[in-house]
């Protein structure tokens, strides 16, 4: 937890090198909402955290030869504090959220996960006037959790020359296309996979943010197709950029070493999975279902499900695997975030299973492919971008939410090694070819500092 940040403090030079430099705005009402709730303190987000998106646009955008800044909120510091994040070298700016937050969010009993939700989940049972009042602070909070006037002064302060944010269809992208237009600075977002409509200010105003900003990067071809569609946004402000990966790192390891320590035979078929236990959104329903009807259909064979995560949904998981009436699931309850050891599981697998509902860009199947692991998923956003073409990028998408159909997908792939064995080479040329580091950053870099830093000037 966010104790003690004075004895923790790594302040970093002022950017002082001709390299082009660009604020990241990450996702979250204040940092400590979403990081604390998944066990992870800021020591450790700034010594050891890696793997997730932000981290591999730093990378990307590193060897371009642009430098990034992370910038969040906290309700936990009095002052601007700077910190390094270790693997990556990018310099951390934490900034004080504004005392008019901090009076609203004293009344909140439950701030987050969202301000979407009700009243009453917000604030509890509010009656008679009171009721009115606390209506227009669900509404007007969100607006109030960015000190502009600090942000301001950190921007100049790191020399920054354009501000991304994380998620346009959220309050704190609007905050910022305002400010980056006081400060001649060009505002970008990236699609992760966040919905946001919820709030009325914000669907005034997303509007005019958008047809304003500097740019969107989007991964999911279905998604651009929404926002030109909703926006009437021309084609040349969005970019089709996918989420990068370091290739160096997502490589297989040894399947007999890796299933050794483990504890499965080496002749097991093995399915895996990795990421956050929430049944409905990242489909855990589907793939127990999808489970139970493949081991019924190859009662000789050695099959074993593997998984590795955790979430507001564990004890669900934990009651759906207990009842299945095969025990064969291996189940990593726990927050990974060591690369090696995500790889080492991955690498024990045969083929990856990703039956999620709902996703933005997801990273998990890209780790998958690039560790060599053929994919059978279902057809949430960003998955007909990711296997685009099918089984020629190294495989097999289906409808979401029909386990039945996942079970017949995971199935032929368990059942044909020799065509398992073509879909994995095909899943990690398919990476190397769109999600690279060096591709993504070359692509990343030529958006924001052309079309973006022109887009400004128009």
């Amino acid at each position: 937890m966010l104790t003690d940040w004075d004895t923790y403090k790594k302040h970093s030079p002022m950017n002082t090198q001709q390299q082009p430099t660009i604020a990241l705005m990450l996702w979250g009402h204040i940092w400590e909402d979403f990081y604390d709730s998944i066990g992870v303190s800021f020591e450790s987000f700034c010594n050891e955290m890696t793997g997730s998106w932000q981290f591999s646009y730093i990378e990307a955008l590193r060897l371009a030869g642009v430098r990034t800044v992370i910038i969040c909120t906290s309700s936990r510091i009095p002052q601007p504090s700077r910190f390094t994040h270790s693997p990556t070298g990018a310099t951390v700016c934490m900034l004080p959220v504004p005392k008019s937050y901090l009076a609203i969010r004293r009344q909140m009993i439950h701030p987050y996960p969202s301000f979407g939700g009700s009243l009453e989940e917000l604030f509890g049972d509010v009656q008679g006037s009171r009721r009115v009042l606390f209506k227009v602070l669900r509404q007007l909070a969100p607006y109030l959790t960015t000190p502009l006037e600090l942000l301001a002064q950190e921007l100049r302060r790191q020399g920054c020359s354009a501000i991304l944010c994380q998620e346009y269809e959220y309050f704190r992208f609007d905050t910022c296309v305002l400010l980056g237009h006081l400060l001649h600075l060009p505002v970008f977002a990236t699609f992760q996979g966040t919905s946001y409509d919820g709030n009325r200010i914000g669907r005034f105003l997303r509007r005019l943010t958008i047809q304003t900003c500097a740019g969107l990067v989007i991964g999911p071809q279905t998604e651009i197709q929404r926002v030109r569609t909703r926006y009437n946004l021309k084609p040349t402000k969005i970019g089709q950029i996918f989420n990068p990966i370091d290739l160096g790192i997502w490589r297989a390891t040894d399947r007999g070493e890796a299933r050794a320590l483990l504890g499965l035979p080496a002749n097991a078929q093995v399915v895996v999975w990795h990421g956050r236990v929430e049944l409905q959104i990242k489909g855990l329903d589907v793939l127990l279902d999808a489970w139970e009807r493949i081991c019924c259909e190859r009662t000789g064979e050695d099959l074993r499900l593997l998984l590795m995560g955790t979430g507001t949904d564990s004890e669900k998981l934990r009651q759906r695997i207990a009842a299945l009436p095969i025990q064969n699931v291996v189940w990593v309850d726990k927050f990974v975030n060591d690369r090696v050891e995500i790889k080492r599981f991955l690498s024990a697998g045969d083929v990856y299973a990703f039956p999620s509902r709902y996703e933005g860009f997801p990273v998990a199947p890209i780790e998958a492919m690039a560790c060599g692991l053929p994919v059978v998923a279902a057809a949430a956003s960003g998955v007909p971008d990711i296997l685009e073409g099918g089984e020629a990028s190294g495989g097999l998408v289906v409808p979401c939410g029909d386990a039945a159909a996942f079970a017949l997908a995971l199935g032929r792939v368990l059942d044909n090694q020799e065509w398992r064995h073509e879909l994995s080479k095909r899943a990690r040329r398919r990476v190397e070819e769109h999600f690279s580091l060096e591709v993504v950053g070359t692509k990343l870099r030529e958006f924001f500092f052309k079309s973006g830093i022109s887009a400004v000037k128009n």
